[in-house]
């Protein structure tokens, strides 16, 4: 039930000659973004979101223990669910089914049916505090990390736990998973990503390059790469193996979230409040904004956890320390004339080693 046919994307054609004249990227021009929206409605600080595929709707998770439904086109609050007893670190949205995943400091994950909103199932098995939740795309199965440094490889009908994923020495704090191979990739803060057989429940590769803690990756939309976020760099890996390509440089500080559109727009969200803004390509940073937070917060509340996209690429949210979440839009009043690209900007990724 585990093992897939698995369809790798093809090898890329281009020769050493070429891969070796295109040492320096050149960045390509983005427009830069605006906020649209601020959204006040929680009691603590917003950890996390997911956006429905259906793209009318979005749902945040809070230290205020709840589980909010936000209408994405108007902002309104549709819907709030009580449930964890601690707060909710990550919320997840079936994009098979109406079920809605939560997992929370609590040590649970929940499991809400989105037509009757309320719990129909509890996922028990980790000894501590619950971080972080993906979905496989083509599988029944819900992979967890937690503080107790295991993942957890679930059945979500039958609530089994099928696998413990055991190999980072601290917390997991992020995984993603996606159909073809390596179809789990988790972060820890123990400095390492490991990309895991979900056959076998091993561990294939363990990626140690990064110095500091890794808190949130992604997969690229349609290349057959994945980005990891750390306070050293944010670095860029070439699927199946794992191979490290390039960093992007520049996010001086905790890195909570990174998320990457069809445009190769990447965009990194700080523990302290600054959202950069990257040319996926180039490595390129276009656009730094420090959000402010809301009035009645201190300076510190400014640290944003959670970054999507919506289905449509166009707009972007982020869940926020000052209990806010905002959602912001590219200018569509921008040219490349009114904000020009830096010229002189080069990295050769090539010297890039580690």
């Amino acid at each position: 039930f585990f093992f897939l046919m698995i369809r790798r994307p093809p090898r890329s054609t281009q020769s050493r000659s070429s891969a070796a004249s295109d040492v320096y990227k050149r960045q390509t021009w983005h427009a830069p973004w605006k906020l649209m929206r601020v959204i006040a409605g929680h009691q603590g600080w917003v950890r996390c979101v997911d956006v429905d595929p259906s793209n009318q709707w979005f749902v945040t998770g809070s230290n205020d223990r709840t589980i909010k439904f936000w209408d994405l086109a108007s902002g309104q609050l549709k819907l709030t669910l009580p449930g964890h007893i601690s707060a909710v670190r990550a919320v997840l949205v079936s994009q098979k089914h109406t079920y809605l995943y939560s997992c929370s400091e609590d040590k649970t994950i929940k499991c809400w049916d989105l037509e009757a909103n309320k719990i129909i199932r509890n996922y028990h098995g980790h000894l501590s505090g619950v971080t972080c939740l993906a979905l496989h795309p083509e599988l029944d199965v819900l992979i967890s990390g937690g503080r107790d440094s295991t993942l957890r490889v679930w059945d979500i009908r039958t609530k089994a736990q099928v696998h413990v994923l055991e190999g980072h020495k601290h917390v997991v704090s992020t995984v993603i998973t996606q159909e073809f191979e390596p179809q789990v990739v988790s972060g820890s803060h123990d400095c390492t990503v490991r990309l895991w057989d979900i056959g076998t429940g091993k561990s294939v590769e363990v990626l140690t390059n990064h110095k500091k803690s890794i808190r949130s990756m992604t997969f690229h939309p349609e290349e057959y790469t994945f980005c990891s976020g750390g306070s050293d760099n944010l670095k860029v890996w070439k699927c199946p193996e794992g191979r490290f390509l390039r960093n992007i440089s520049g996010h001086n500080g905790i890195v909570n979230t990174v998320a990457v559109n069809t445009d190769n727009v990447l965009v990194s969200g700080g523990d302290n409040g600054i959202l950069k803004f990257w040319d996926w390509k180039s490595g390129y940073n276009f656009q730094t904004i420090h959000s402010k937070p809301q009035p009645g917060s201190i300076s510190s509340e400014a640290g944003i956890f959670s970054a999507i996209y919506d289905k449509s690429q166009m707009r972007l949210i982020t869940a926020e320390c000052d209990k806010t979440i905002k959602i912001w839009k590219e200018d569509e009043t921008a040219t490349p004339e009114t904000h020009p690209i830096d010229p002189d900007f080069r990295v050769a990724f090539e010297n890039q080693r580690f």
